[in-house]
């Protein structure tokens, strides 16, 4: 991608949050301290904020644009969906039991050597930039976050994967005694997420690490989660500890509950609806206004390409 490239999805920057108000945050958030940021948004944070936020505020890739206004950091944090912790949107006080230090990442499978990474280094072997998202919840609701991390290109480049690999397979963490959703016997634990390696290298697959300018609070999935727009939002793995390479398709969480309801695939689209409810519509979390949904999320442009020759799948949910 290049910059100054127009997409279909951007609009005029008139409409979108101004430039100045958000860098002016950023630039307080990196000058105030652990203590000033910590009062912007409940929840705990990683490692890497409390020693000092190395690399946070990153520089914003000024390629993603949005077509509304960032979501509020406080409506964000208190609306999220982390069965481990709760069936409930309000889980970030549940979600404080997270323990994130120390925290690594096995990669394993197909690969020329497996090996496990602590976070903190693996993050040191990226650059991170920012990039500003739209996130659609396969429940109809949508909201636009500034993630921070890195292309989840550059995490298959880092785990060298053989050729013969086909799928990206992502594991979170299984400790039932520190998440007691993990206790609820009728969930296939631990949460098993996978993309095609085509749709692991698209330029839109996000590593995240962080969001709103410094690391991921924890009920956001830190230290370490996906960030996939053109796809329904349960795609996007949170707090990931193990990256297999494989040849076969994986079972997704979703998908090994309910099949009928919840593919491998997930693609954003207003035209097939979900079993129970219409997809055609979206409501924004920060106005609560209807909008409708757009194709793949409005990210066709960059992703189309994908789903072009698969034949005979549902590829929308």
């Amino acid at each position: 991608m290049k910059i100054g490239r127009k997409h279909s999805w951007e609009i005029p920057e008139h409409l979108a949050t101004p430039e100045d108000v958000f860098l002016n945050r950023r630039q307080l958030l990196a000058a105030a301290g652990f203590g000033s940021a910590m009062a912007l948004a409940p929840g705990g944070i990683t490692s890497a904020f409390a020693a000092g936020m190395d690399g946070y505020p990153a520089p914003r890739n000024e390629a993603y644009k949005l077509d509304r206004p960032i979501t509020p950091e406080k409506i964000n944090a208190n609306y999220n969906n982390f069965y481990e912790f709760g069936t409930q949107k309000y889980v970030a006080d549940a979600a404080q039991a997270l323990k994130t230090e120390p925290w690594t990442v096995t990669f394993g499978g197909m690969v020329e050597k497996e090996k496990t990474v602590d976070f903190d280094d693996l993050v040191k072997a990226m650059t991170l930039e920012e990039r500003l998202y739209r996130h659609r919840c396969v429940e109809a609701w949508s909201m636009a976050i500034p993630w921070t991390g890195f292309p989840l290109k550059k995490l298959v480049d880092y785990a060298k994967p053989l050729s013969g690999a086909k799928y990206v397979r992502m594991e979170t963490f299984l400790d039932p005694a520190m998440a007691p959703g993990q206790k609820q016997v009728w969930y296939p634990w631990p949460y098993v997420e996978g993309l095609t390696m085509a749709e692991a290298t698209n330029e839109l697959a996000f590593m995240a690490t962080g969001a709103y300018g410094k690391p991921l609070l924890k009920q956001f999935g830190a230290p370490l989660r996906l960030a996939t727009p053109w796809k329904y939002g349960f795609k996007s793995i949170k707090s990931i500890v193990r990256v297999t390479f494989t040849d076969e398709r994986p079972k997704t969480f979703w998908e090994a509950i309910q099949p009928a309801e919840y593919g491998f695939w997930a693609n954003v689209n207003p035209d097939v609806p979900h079993p129970r409810w219409s997809q055609a519509q979206e409501r924004v979390l920060q106005t609560g206004e209807l909008v409708p949904t757009l194709l793949f999320n409005g990210y066709a442009e960059q992703v189309s390409g994908l789903y072009k020759d698969i034949k005979g799948e549902m590829l929308f949910m």
